[in-house]
């Protein structure tokens, strides 16, 4: 069985179960489509050895994607709240470091694993996620390269709620390039894609309070 296989068998019922225990920490009630995945796993570069840290995995559907793409090249860190979620991960997929935490604390946790600085992330994080401070935008703005991607999903039906509205206008703030995506409509349900690139702000060598400051031309 490929890691592609072992993750959608770790998907399905398990991520329905997890969103009844918790709809606020669970982003959805079903895995990420194939189709989905590929429009999150853009920024990824061909070459080189990049650095890839993912929020939010669950069950795994971008975690496979970011593998296959990376195919053994470069870093690849998971942050998970979901200690559930997180241990399926494991061992799904023995080549990714899986981190069991808050999103919230990204760069004190980067910085104890060495890491950094990050050419993509990716989200895949439910809105409640955002709601915190510092802000998490500009957390992962912070632990970006000048050149870093950073992508977030978007269901179509919620994008014009005030959670949305405000991830989308942070993102304009803390990035100086942000497109979404044509409509994903297969999955389901259909869904968008933010993907932001050029962080505005940049952490302090050493920092690791998640504090940006404003990047040196």
């Amino acid at each position: 069985m490929t890691t592609g296989q072992r993750s959608q068998a770790f998907g399905g019922g398990r991520f329905l179960r997890e969103f009844i225990r918790s709809p606020l920490r669970t982003a959805a009630v079903l895995p990420s489509s194939a189709s989905l995945a590929a429009q999150m796993t853009v920024g990824v570069p061909e070459r080189g050895e990049p650095v890839v840290v993912e929020l939010g995995a669950g069950t795994g559907a971008f975690t496979a994607a970011l593998q296959r793409r990376l195919g053994g090249r470069g870093r690849h860190v998971v942050v998970e709240l979901n200690d559930r979620f997180a241990a399926g991960l494991s061992r799904a997929h023995p080549g990714v470091e899986v981190v069991c935490d808050d999103a919230v604390h990204l760069p004190r946790l980067l910085a104890g694993l060495g890491v950094g600085p990050v050419d993509v992330v990716v989200s895949g994080l439910p809105w409640i996620a955002y709601a915190g401070r510092p802000p998490l935008v500009e957390s992962v703005a912070g632990v970006l390269s000048p050149a870093g991607v950073y992508t977030q999903f978007a269901y179509t039906w919620t994008r014009w709620a005030a959670p949305a509205r405000r991830l989308a206008g942070d993102l304009r703030s803390a990035f100086e390039e942000v497109v979404t995506s044509t409509t994903v409509w297969r999955n389901v349900p259909p869904a968008v894609v933010y993907v932001a690139r050029r962080p505005r702000v940049r952490a302090a060598a050493g920092d690791v309070t998640g504090s940006p400051r404003p990047a040196v031309p």
